[in-house]
């Protein structure tokens, strides 16, 4: 082993070993409280580092101008162009929710996910706790799509749905790359995470919103800003009898990362079947055809 690769295994055992020391919540709330700072100086020298850093693209935004952000939060959560995200025009098309890259996807085997490198992790963990939701989604499939720094933060529709519940579920903040994927156990059934439960062409669908280190919030579009000031398992049900049914359509934004994370997509049993072009590790966009109904 050379040196190089020596001091590379050092630094990733001691990035993984303060994942488990830092102050997940504290961080990320004071970086939160940064993100939203109006402050001239400070936001305009902090984005544009940002989009120096991470090389990011924007002649696609609406808004191509950084310091016409009044936040760092208003960009990192900016609109893009109407043309900048084609939606794949396939009938029965399944969307990419999110741009990033494939962390994962496939089968949903004996009510557990694959993370990566050996780790899985429970489904009925990822929904809260809920034997009943697990159930739905028993034998079906996932698609674990990982938002990185430079991407856009919004998510979408993959196909139009009506929503029946939203359960906040409280949790660490881990970061979620590739490093913590491969050596933190249960990762995505540990963070913090907001579960979107649809009614959908084909059968029900879950998009899961999980946060990560330094992020600041989850928000959707029904309800804003979602982490609740007591951090304790949450359900709300979206019906005649509780609150009006919220219908959105294919492609429409649900919800948005104020800093980073991942997006986890569940089809019941027999309903969907991924794109064959895609696998671990897939640069995708948002609006570009994932799969395709089964049968």
């Amino acid at each position: 082993m050379t040196s190089k690769t020596t001091n590379q295994s050092i630094k990733e055992r001691l990035f993984i070993a303060s994942q488990y020391l830092l102050p997940h919540h504290l961080l990320s709330r004071l970086i939160g409280y940064a993100a939203d700072c109006q402050v001239e100086w400070f936001k305009n020298r902090l984005i544009g580092w940002f989009v120096r850093r991470y090389q990011v693209d924007m002649n696609q935004a609406q808004i191509e101008e950084p310091s016409a952000y009044a936040h760092f939060n208003a960009f990192f959560t900016r609109a893009l162009k109407d043309d900048a995200r084609p939606l794949e025009s396939t009938p029965g098309a399944i969307l990419c929710p999110a741009d990033g890259a494939i962390s994962q996807l496939g089968s949903i085997d004996q009510g557990r996910i694959f993370q990566a490198k050996g780790h899985s992790f429970s489904l009925q963990e990822l929904l809260g706790g809920d034997s009943q939701h697990a159930q739905t989604f028993m034998g079906g499939e996932f698609a674990t799509v990982y938002l990185s720094p430079k991407d856009y933060h919004r998510v979408h529709m993959p196909l139009a749905g009506t929503l029946r519940e939203m359960i906040y579920v409280p949790g660490r903040l881990f970061s979620v790359n590739q490093s913590t994927a491969e050596n933190v156990p249960n990762l995505f059934a540990r963070n913090e995470r907001v579960v979107c439960l649809f009614d959908t062409e084909r059968g029900p669908m879950a998009v899961v919103l999980v946060g990560a280190m330094i992020v600041a919030s989850i928000e959707t579009v029904w309800a804003g800003l979602v982490t609740p000031p007591k951090r304790e398992l949450k359900t709300l049900r979206y019906d005649e009898a509780a609150r009006a049914p919220i219908s959105l359509a294919k492609g429409a934004e649900l919800g948005r990362f104020k800093l980073g994370s991942t997006a986890i997509v569940l089809f019941a049993a027999n309903q969907v079947q991924w794109a064959e072009t895609l696998a671990a590790g897939s640069a995708v966009c948002m609006g570009q055809g994932m799969g395709e109904p089964r049968g």
